[in-house]
């Protein structure tokens, strides 16, 4: 007989059942693209669009592209409500906020 998600998380060691718990949230926290990152801010694409002043087509091309310039993720982002950081992990080194990369202007 098959065992529920719960049951086994239930029978798991705690230190494993909460590695599982911290990994479930990193997933959950990640988006999948500017399109979900659009949903997420409960915008449409006309909505983001009339905040770009840009017509929704333009939206629509931004959302499929996986190679954009950082000033227009940023106008996206603020679009949608948000601040965009820009962050670097060094191995051995750290991590670090880039600043004044594709910062927006006026």
């Amino acid at each position: 007989m098959s065992k529920t998600l719960a049951q086994i998380m239930a029978e798991m060691p705690d230190d494993e059942r909460n590695e599982v718990d911290a990994r479930a949230a990193e997933i959950l926290a990640e988006l999948d693209g500017l399109a979900e990152l659009r949903r997420l801010a409960e915008l449409t694409q006309a909505q983001v669009a009339e905040a770009l002043h840009v017509k929704q087509p333009t939206v629509h091309e931004i959302e499929k592209r996986a190679d954009l310039y950082l000033s227009t993720l940023r106008r996206f982002v603020a679009a949608a409500g948000g601040e965009l950081e820009l962050r670097v992990s060094l191995p051995g080194k750290g991590t670090f906020k880039l600043k004044g990369i594709g910062e927006l202007t006026a």
